[in-house]
C-alpha cells in the first residue's frame, strides 16, 4: 500500500477511535486541520457549488437490502430516507477499503460545479472542465479517482471489475495525460470512514442498503439524481420481498 494512502488510513482510524458508538462524528477541526496536498489548488472549500443536472437513464438493483454480512470492498451503500445524518442523507457511496481496521467508502452523487482544473495542480489538469466530486467529510484535501479500464492498472487497488482506485500523483498525471472521458474518469475529495462494527450496526438498524456496485451506479451520468432512482427502486423491491416492512423508521435512530 503507498505511503501516503498509509497516513490516510492511519488517520481515518484515528478519528475513528474517537467517534462515538454506532456512528460517525466529524469535526470542522478535523478537516480544516488537516494539511493540503501539494497538487491541490486551494482552497477546497470551492468544491461545495450547487449541483448540475441531466438526463435520467434507467438503473438496474440486484437487490442484497439490509445484510451486514453484505458489506465489502465493492459493494455500494443507499442512504435510508430516514437517515437524517448531513454528512450521509441521500448518498450512494461505494466501499473501496474494507477490513477490520476500517471501512472507506466515497460518495458517489455529491457532484459540484468546480472544473478539476480550478481543483488539481496538475499540467495534466489544466484543460479538464468535468467537475469534482465531494468524495466523503474526511480530509477533504486528500485526492482520489475512480477510473474505469479494460487494461490492469498498476499501483491501483481494484475495488470491482474494470474500476480502479487511483490516489498515486504519478498514476494521476499519467492517466490524465491519455485525457479520459469523463464518463470514466471521476475525481473526488475526501472519503467516508467507520469502524467496520459501526457500519455493520448501521445496515443492521437500516440506515444504509447494501447493493454489489456496477459501473452504471459508479458513473451514472445524472448522480443528481442516483439517490432518488435507487432508494425508489429499493422500497418497490423491498415492498413485494418485505410487504410490513418500514424503511424509514430504524434509521430515524441517527438522527
Amino acid at each position: 500500500m503507498p505511503l501516503r494512502k498509509r497516513f490516510l488510513f492511519a488517520t481515518l482510524f484515528t478519528i475513528l477511535a474517537l467517534a462515538q458508538p454506532g456512528r460517525v462524528t466529524v469535526c470542522k477541526a478535523d478537516l480544516d486541520a488537516s494539511k493540503p496536498n501539494k497538487w491541490l489548488h486551494a482552497p477546497t472549500q470551492a468544491a461545495a457549488s450547487s449541483p448540475r443536472h441531466g438526463s435520467r437513464p434507467a438503473l438496474p438493483l440486484p437487490v442484497q437490502f439490509k445484510n451486514p454480512k453484505d458489506l465489502g470492498i465493492g459493494k455500494v451503500l443507499v442512504a435510508s430516507r430516514g437517515l437524517g445524518d448531513p454528512n450521509f442523507a441521500a448518498t450512494v457511496i461505494l466501499l473501496v477499503h474494507f477490513d477490520e481496521n476500517g471501512v472507506v467508502g466515497l460518495v458517489l452523487n455529491r457532484r459540484t460545479d468546480v472544473p478539476l482544473s480550478r481543483v488539481l495542480n496538475l499540467d495534466a489538469a489544466k484543460n479538464r472542465s468535468d467537475p469534482v466530486y465531494l468524495g466523503g467529510p474526511l480530509e477533504r484535501s486528500a485526492v482520489f479517482a475512480l477510473f474505469q479500464s479494460s487494461t490492469k492498472i498498476e499501483k491501483a487497488e481494484n475495488p470491482f471489475g474494470g474500476v480502479y482506485l487511483i490516489s498515486d500523483r504519478g498514476l494521476f498525471e499519467q492517466t490524465m495525460s491519455a485525457r479520459p472521458d469523463p464518463g470514466v474518469l471521476h475525481v473526488y475529495l475526501g472519503y467516508a470512514g467507520w469502524t467496520p462494527d459501526q457500519l455493520r450496526a448501521e445496515v443492521k438498524l437500516g440506515a444504509w442498503f447494501v447493493f454489489p456496485a456496477d459501473t452504471a451506479t459508479v458513473f451514472n451520468s445524472d448522480p443528481d439524481s442516483l439517490w432518488k432512482q435507487m432508494i425508489q427502486k429499493t422500497e418497490l423491491l423491498m415492498a413485494r420481498t418485505e410487504p410490513l416492512a418500514d424503511a424509514s423508521q430504524p434509521a430515524e435512530l441517527f438522527r
